[in-house]
């Protein structure tokens, strides 16, 4: 007999079928093979957000922890281009200056000069 391929999405959909029928989930996450941890967390999103949040989720960070504001790097962007002979250690030095970017490190302002060029 051939095995049956099935998705993630469907054995989602069947983990919580089940619970919804009453079976323990303790039982039920033996079956599948899953920590107790993780079936609570299926179902809960489940009951949140409906058949939608079985969906594989998009594991992409939702904010990088050293990334430059967007202000400040548009601002780099343009001096580099207004002044292209300035290095990275004047950018930097000019919006610590100007403004409440007291965080820009030179390195931050060097690579993004390095990638204009």
């Amino acid at each position: 007999m051939p095995w049956k391929a099935s998705s993630v999405m469907e054995e989602r959909l069947r983990f919580v079928a089940r619970l919804l029928d009453g079976e323990p989930m303790t039982q039920m996450c033996r079956e599948f093979g899953i920590s107790r941890k993780t079936g609570y967390k299926i179902f809960e999103r489940y009951r949140e957000h409906g058949l939608e949040a079985l969906n594989d989720r998009c594991r992409r960070p939702l904010r990088y922890a050293n990334q430059l504001p967007h202000q400040v790097e548009s601002l780099i962007v343009s001096l580099k281009r207004d002044k292209p002979h300035w290095g990275a250690r004047k950018i930097r030095e000019l919006l610590v200056r100007r403004g409440p970017w007291g965080c820009v490190v030179a390195n931050d302002a060097t690579s993004l000069c390095a990638k204009l060029t």
